[in-house]
């Protein structure tokens, strides 16, 4: 098979998340390039099939991202997409994905070529238990469900390239296997860790906590058993299970496990931009064009590892079709930047302080936001001195200085102290990102891109080089402008 298109006509692709980011670019991406695609089956979280599909109208097909779409199908493509695309309400986090409709299971089971699993959560203070479900043991029910297909090619497992926890140098595209920590420590099991979060819920029912307690325990547990074992944050440790999980129960199922970096808007298709929520850097480029950012916390000369989501997207596929039906031990792709195309911190700033400095933000009262060079903290140390000497002595003289208002003073002393726990907490998640002195190597992904010129692949169109972008122009006239126009509020 020498092309995608080839590959892709007649095919039948579960795509689980199918109402999040990638899923969409994916999604959009298969359905106008290869209109003879079978079926998208896109597995949507949801109670029933009605408010699966109201999900599809509203959260996928409604978006901006289709608008290409639309106009090459014209008066179609509400027929097109009626018979593309269908919706499954499911849950990853349950067996056969959660779908109740013996039918429906069957009809999959028998049709089903493809399989994509983009479901996850990517909260880094994300509950232990919703991580572990969805990011663990979710990878291990979509591996179930794919067993059961009676023509299966390949299961795509997209992870994060972060699994790789804090550690900085080159790092290389090696799988993770059951039991492997990122600190040597031993015993490492996955459902050790699931008895370990029954056994807690069960306590706390006892105790009589109410459902915001059990989420600050349950958040704190998944931050605590991440650094037991060597990883930042319950986010890529919970993800780093499940390609465990994959890598142990895989059997003969075709599996390639894709670790993107930072992911951004797309490059260029279905055109340059788009892109959807406050996707890790974007919360430092929100808050500097509003003006809440009033300093940096980091190396500003770290390597900053982004990809656009299209270019993933289009890695998907083709990996997707050089591997489908090869069986044998999965290869592993990290798709980013910081090899081939890095770009730094400072860059990013420079740009953004360019980019407001000329499209100011224009706040509720129609004011602009003038921005200017934000104050750069090199340590941990330098920014709790500066949250100290800025916000909280401020306060305390406040209150010791006003006695007859001391109440109201100390109300406002406390919420301000628990907000600054609070950005205290946050910044010592995202340390190890602010910090990071990793380069993600990307030996097999360049592989797959000289496999793909050399068999003819379309490079054309499932393009996904980073050597292509020019950084300062993509983050000035592309990243920024699509950031302003579709999740500034």
């Amino acid at each position: 098979m020498s092309s995608v298109l080839n590959f892709l006509e007649n095919k039948s692709i579960l795509i689980t998340g199918g109402a999040g980011f990638l899923a969409k670019i994916f999604a959009e991406k298969v359905l106008r390039t290869q209109p003879n695609v079978k079926k998208l089956y896109l597995l949507i979280r949801a109670a029933d099939n009605k408010s699966a599909l109201l999900r599809l109208q509203n959260e996928v097909i409604g978006k901006a991202l289709f608008k290409v779409l639309k106009q090459k199908m014209g008066s179609n493509f509400n027929s097109f997409i009626s018979e593309k695309i269908s919706v499954v309400a499911g849950d990853i986090t349950c067996e056969d994905l959660g779908i109740k409709e013996c039918n429906i299971k069957e009809q999959l089971w028998r049709e089903i070529d493809v399989i994509v699993n983009l479901a996850a959560t990517t909260n880094f203070d994300e509950r232990y238990d919703l991580s572990l479900y969805l990011n663990t043991f979710g990878a291990k029910h979509v591996l179930d469900f794919a067993k059961k297909c009676t023509n299966f090619q390949v299961l795509v497992q997209v992870s994060t390239a972060y699994v790789s926890g804090e550690r900085g140098g080159l790092i290389q595209e090696s799988p993770y296997y059951k039991g492997d920590t990122l600190n040597g420590r031993p015993g490492l099991d996955f459902e050790f860790e699931k008895k370990l979060i029954k056994e807690k819920l069960q306590d706390l029912e006892a105790e009589g906590a109410n459902e915001e307690a059990i989420k600050y325990v349950m958040r704190d547990m998944g931050l605590e058993r991440a650094k037991h074992w060597g990883w930042p944050n319950v986010y890529v440790f919970t993800k780093a299970l499940g390609e465990m999980f994959l890598m142990h129960e895989k059997g003969d199922i075709p599996l390639v496990i894709l670790r993107p970096t930072i992911v951004t808007s797309t490059f260029k298709e279905p055109f340059a931009g788009w892109v959807e929520g406050i996707r890790t850097i974007d919360s430092l480029a929100v808050a500097y064009g509003k003006g809440r950012l009033p300093c940096f916390v980091g190396d500003p000369d770290s390597v900053v590892d982004v990809i656009p989501g299209d270019m993933v997207s289009n890695a998907i596929l083709v990996a997707a079709m050089i591997h489908a039906n090869e069986k044998g031990n999965p290869r592993i792709y990290q798709v980013g930047s910081s090899v081939k195309n890095p770009t730094t911190f400072s860059t990013l700033h420079e740009v953004a302080y360019q980019y407001f400095q000329r499209h100011p933000w224009i706040n509720k009262e129609g004011k602009p936001i003038q921005v200017g060079h934000v104050r750069v903290l090199g340590s941990m140390d330098s920014f709790k001195r500066y949250l100290t000497l800025h916000y909280l002595l401020p306060l305390k003289a406040l209150e010791l200085a006003n006695i007859a208002f001391c109440q109201s003073f100390k109300g406002t002393f406390m919420e301000q102290t628990r907000k600054i726990n609070f950005v205290m907490r946050l910044i010592d998640i995202y340390r190890p990102y602010l910090f990071f002195k990793g380069i993600y190597d990307d030996s097999n992904t360049e592989k797959l891109r000289i496999a793909a010129r050399n068999r003819g692949v379309e490079t054309d169109i499932f393009y996904f080089d980073p050597k292509a972008i020019d950084w300062e122009d993509y983050f000035m006239n592309i990243h920024l402008p699509g950031l302003v126009k579709y999740v500034f509020k």
